[in-house]
């Protein structure tokens, strides 16, 4: 079976897109930033660091030094898939994120976007 081309498919590439639409909503880049590394346990400089290195979304969850236990708490739908219902570990976590993202565009509060 093939893997999905998202998986191959580099961060740096991405996160532009993520950046444009919190900003198109009033966020901040700073908010991306702090739910990335929420999310993986990855610091400013080393999320630099893999996004000049076009790390691809697989490699980048694999060697995330340390994913937030309270990720399990990400709930809903994005395109038109239930996150808690993915099972392929690495497109669940990439729902993950795309989640978080937009309940940033949402306006939803850092709190509970971070689950705090």
């Amino acid at each position: 079976m093939t893997k999905h081309r998202i998986f191959t498919t580099s961060v740096a590439s991405v996160y532009p897109h993520y950046v444009a639409k919190a900003e198109r909503k009033g966020r901040t880049k700073a908010e991306v930033d702090q739910i990335v590394c929420w999310l993986t346990g990855y610091t400013q400089p080393q999320l630099e660091t893999l996004f000049d290195a076009e790390t691809d979304f697989e490699t980048f969850f694999a060697e995330a030094p340390g994913m937030n236990p309270a990720r399990s708490l990400i709930k809903g739908v994005v395109c038109g898939v239930r996150v808690e219902d993915i099972e392929e570990p690495t497109m669940r976590e990439i729902r993950y994120l795309d989640k978080l993202i937009d309940e940033l565009a949402r306006g939803k509060a850092m709190e509970k976007i971070l689950r705090a």
